[in-house]
């Protein structure tokens, strides 16, 4: 089924020299124009709100985005889901199945609970074919702390018999400097994902590894925690809009902190309070056990119970906890 593509200029209200600019600024799609605020085209295109809206109205008319609809026809959207193995079956089980596109999926823990390994796994997961529990897709992947390392994807991609050249290829990695940068870099990731659409391939994962190191260094003390707040649900809600447009799995790695003023039970908790908290769709807490062995326990979804399960992170990738 071949999509249609429709020019900026066909929506109405749009002029050439406002569709230049949108273009300029990122916005390339309709469905990019309609899910942008007024504020946005208003500042970028340089016209009133009110022509702005306008024109964020018939984009939306255009695309079928926005407005009610009924319950089946949700379900009829929701079965353009898609699930990517983790490489586990019990960790998919855990996640109904797999990592679901147009969704969230936070992964938090300590240093060396296997945050980056299960990121990688995917970026390589998601390139397998559908039988395979892939979706035939490419990888953008931001990494903010320097730990993406293409020889473990080489590790993993023969594990999997694929050609770790080809695997390799179809991630693109960039090395997000500062907070600014790191939201820039979703503004980036929609051109490159239009881009390789046009080649005949799609970017079905976006990976953010981690999510708040940037914004929790530059951003100290309790004077600057509504700023940094702010930034970090306008990023949360870019990197949403993403796996909406491209039906891509969104995975977010968090760093955690200890909270000393809790006696009883685990003291660590996730960095970004309640914006990450509400934004991710899925929370999954990640933990070291003996050896190679991890725990993973799901702590917020919007339909799946709370549970944990144990799997392995060997030299060949995430694996089953009982794998020989």
């Amino acid at each position: 089924m071949t999509e249609e593509v429709v020019d900026l200029e066909d929506i109405p209200g749009v002029g050439p020299e406002t569709a230049k600019k949108l273009r300029e600024a990122g916005f390339t799609t309709i469905e990019a124009i309609a899910i942008a605020s007024p504020a946005e085209i208003s500042s970028i295109a340089g016209i009133g709100e009110s022509s702005a809206l306008k024109i964020i109205q018939n984009a939306r008319k255009m695309a079928s985005i926005g407005g009610f609809e009924s319950g089946d026809k949700v379900l009829e959207r929701r079965k353009n889901v898609r699930k990517i193995t983790t490489g586990s079956k019990d960790l998919d089980a855990l996640f109904g199945g797999g990592i679901e596109t147009q969704a969230i999926t936070e992964l938090f823990g300590e240093f060396g609970s296997g945050k980056t390994q299960l990121c990688h796994q995917l970026a390589v997961n998601v390139q397998l074919s559908e039988e395979r529990g892939g979706l035939n897709g490419c990888a953008i992947v931001i990494d903010t702390e320097n730990t993406f390392r293409p020889e473990r994807i080489i590790q993993m991609a023969m594990a999997k018999k694929l050609d770790p050249n080809e695997v390799l290829r179809n991630i693109y990695v960039a090395q997000a400097y500062n907070s600014n940068h790191q939201m820039l870099l979703v503004d980036n990731a929609k051109e490159l994902a239009e881009k390789i659409k046009k080649e005949g391939k799609n970017v079905r994962l976006l990976i953010v590894d981690s999510l708040t190191s940037h914004f929790r260094a530059e951003y100290v003390g309790r004077g600057t925690l509504a700023d940094r707040q702010q930034k970090l649900n306008r990023h949360m809600h870019d990197l949403m809009k993403f796996g909406e447009l491209f039906n891509a799995a969104v995975v977010v790695t968090n760093q955690v902190m200890a909270r000393p003023d809790i006696m009883f039970g685990d003291p660590t908790k996730p960095v970004g309070g309640h914006i990450v908290a509400h934004t991710a769709t899925y929370r999954v807490y990640l933990k070291k056990s003996k050896g190679d062995l991890r725990i993973a326990r799901l702590v917020d979804s919007p339909h799946l119970p709370e549970s944990e399960v144990v799997f392995k992170v060997t030299e060949r990738g995430i694996e089953d906890a009982n794998a020989k």
